[in-house]
């Protein structure tokens, strides 16, 4: 139901020269690999009418933006201004889907107003929408279907406490406000979290979308979200993809004769597509001994590479200075006030002051989440691009620190 990463490789030394180039920190992201995992996933699913929208909060940049569209993939949001972004990296308003949850009605008459796909994921608003547009605008509904799945209960969005979604057991209700507004509902969607390892769990919340799918005659599409896991370490698991797509290709294949026609299938990948693609450059301040650990002191922090700290997340660390020296324990710290620790009692090449330390696995959910604490700037992004490496966003200064403050009178 799963397949094993064996190795992390990186050429060191292009990577070294990276970071002489830009300095560090630094984010660096490979189109080469965003490609291959678009392709693998086009290909696991080439036997259905497949479209794929990738998740832009994973990563924002309007380059990566504009490359995916350049594959042919359309855009999946969460915000106005991810809409916004999407719209000025070249996407056209169909290409695009809005799934907010918890956002005001103002927000969705935005999007209207924009043109783009709208999802709705409670009954409200979605009451709102017949309300205000009624039949003139076609609305996709997300569904919950009351599954826990995930790496662990942040990244867990479709179980029965989770705030996102429709419940499947309000499916009466959401009939009756579908048909007292006469609502064009013309896609399903559902996500049921991240980091999700078994196949069988994709395919028991397809099943049960695709029962909640039966009460609606008009729809065109189908959207079964994402959450494929990609590998973090050696050794780890990754999600059969390639199985996942034999199996949704039976299941749609009988749904579709049920159904009377066949409809488009849609994912919404972001961390699959641009996880792997990325990695994050440090230079290590100092090399620092208590009487239990030894501490790797790098010049960075939870304001640039959140993940472990928030998520309990594991990112290889490789030490482009010191490949294949023999291997130390360390803990590798930032420089937050805070305890900003990036690996506990970690085996890596033996680490000395000076050295460039890469993390692995930095494309997704790291720019997107980093901020200025500590007053701290944000680092520069690269893009590798057939070859060539380009700044697609310059390190901050301290006048971005100061831009949206405004000092006011204070003596008296």
């Amino acid at each position: 139901m799963s397949k094993t990463k064996q190795a992390f490789a990186v050429d060191a030394d292009y990577m070294l020269k990276l970071s002489q180039k830009y300095g560090t920190p630094l984010y660096v992201y490979d189109t080469s690999v965003m490609e291959k995992q678009y392709k693998r996933l086009k290909k696991a699913f080439s036997k259905l009418d497949t479209q794929i929208n990738y998740a832009c909060k994973a990563l924002s940049n309007t380059n990566v933006l504009r490359f995916f569209h350049s594959l042919g993939a359309g855009l999946d949001t969460v915000s106005i201004e991810e809409v916004q972004l999407g719209l000025h990296s070249g996407f056209s308003p169909d290409q695009i889907i809005f799934t907010p949850n918890c956002v005001s009605f103002d927000e969705i008459r935005q999007a209207v107003e924009l043109g783009v796909r709208i999802n709705i994921d409670n009954l409200s608003i979605l009451e709102q929408f017949g309300n205000t547009y009624g039949n003139s605008y076609p609305v996709c509904v997300r569904m919950n279907p009351h599954i826990m799945a995930g790496g662990n209960t942040k990244i867990s969005t479709g179980h029965i406490d989770s705030k996102f979604g429709i419940s499947i057991h309000q499916m009466r209700h959401l009939q009756r406000i579908a048909e007292s507004y006469k609502l064009n509902i013309n896609g399903l969607h559902m996500h049921t979290g991240s980091d999700i390892l078994d196949v069988d769990v994709f395919i028991n919340g397809a099943n049960l979308l695709l029962d909640c799918a039966l009460q609606f005659n008009d729809l065109e599409y189908i959207d079964f979200g994402s959450g494929f896991k990609v590998a973090y370490k050696p050794g780890d698991m990754e999600t059969d993809v390639e199985l996942l797509g034999e199996r949704m290709t039976e299941l749609m294949e009988n749904f579709f004769v049920e159904y009377g026609r066949k409809l488009t299938i849609e994912f919404e990948p972001g961390k699959f597509l641009v996880s792997e693609s990325g990695y994050f450059l440090a230079d290590v301040n100092v090399i620092k001994q208590t009487t239990a650990t030894v501490f790797a002191g790098i010049n960075t922090g939870l304001n640039h590479f959140i993940r472990p700290m928030f998520y309990d997340a594991y990112h290889h660390i490789t030490n482009l200075s010191n490949i294949g020296a023999n291997e130390r324990v360390y803990t590798v710290v930032g420089y937050i006030c805070e305890t900003d620790t990036f690996a506990w009692d970690r085996r890596i090449s033996e680490i000395r002051e000076g050295d460039i330390l890469c993390f692995h696995n930095a494309g997704a959910y790291l720019y997107a989440m980093s901020s200025n604490y500590n007053s701290r700037l944000k680092p520069a992004e690269v893009l590798i691009h057939k070859g060539n490496d380009y700044l697609i966003s310059r390190r901050q200064n301290f006048e971005d620190l100061l831009s949206t403050q405004i000092e006011i009178p204070l003596n008296n």
